[in-house]
């Protein structure tokens, strides 16, 4: 996969270098700031563009703004934003916005290599992969929602388990319901939500920020959690 890397530090933008290359991965450029960016994408045509979220010069929000200025000018680019931190409202606001396969890793999870370049992986594959602190964070917001009233009882649980990116198979052995269940259960809940089938965004990731940001929910197990698109 092409790969472009916008990092500040210097060890951490070489050892990602390093490790994605070691693994088969091919980093078409290795920025230190978003000054190059949009010109950087628009000659090496990457598939993949990982981002921390602050960076010079204000090492504030300068990534995460990057980054969703990239969901607009490049829709189908898959983007995977680092950060030291927990940034809730910035996690929100990436997975609100439409576009790509997205991943949002808090930094400690490069340390693991394995696990890392799997989540690298999983995003090449079209999923969108949320580290558990910062789906945690976003568990605790409790709002409601209008929306959320209308689904029975059945349908929040199956709503629950896509937040923690659960996969139809999985939800259906965990709810000992067939496989045909749990898509109608699906389709319901996407339908009284209002999100219809000609819906450019990703329903299911819509429907699981929908259910953390107005409900809440059981925090998932450890390990990066994929929605399958």
């Amino acid at each position: 996969m092409r790969i472009l890397i916008c990092e500040d530090s210097v060890l951490l933008r070489e050892g990602l270098v390093r490790l994605l290359e070691d693994a088969g991965h091919s980093v078409v450029a290795a920025l230190p700031d978003t000054s190059g960016l949009d010109e950087a994408v628009a000659t090496t045509d990457p598939e993949l563009c990982i981002l921390d979220v602050r960076l010079p010069p204000t090492f504030t929000d300068e990534g995460i703004r990057a980054a969703l200025g990239l969901r607009k000018t490049h829709p189908s680019l898959a983007i995977l934003v680092l950060s030291q931190y927990v940034e809730e409202r910035y996690a929100s606001d990436l997975i609100a916005a439409q576009g790509g396969p997205l991943g949002y890793l808090l930094k400690d999870r490069v340390a693991d290599v394995a696990e890392f370049l799997q989540s690298v992986q999983r995003i090449s594959e079209g999923a969108t992969v949320l580290d558990p602190e910062v789906v945690a964070q976003l568990l605790t917001r409790r709002n409601r929602d209008d929306r959320m009233l209308r689904l029975t009882e059945r349908e929040r649980t199956v709503l629950a388990l896509i937040a923690e990116g659960k996969s139809n198979q999985a939800i259906a052995g965990l709810l000992f319901l067939s496989e045909a269940s749990v898509e109608k259960h699906i389709t319901s809940i996407f339908q009284k939500l209002g999100f219809e089938q000609g819906e450019s965004g990703n329903r299911r990731v819509l429907a699981a920020l929908a259910h953390i940001e107005n409900t809440g929910g059981p925090v998932p197990p450890a390990g990066p959690t994929g929605m399958a698109r």
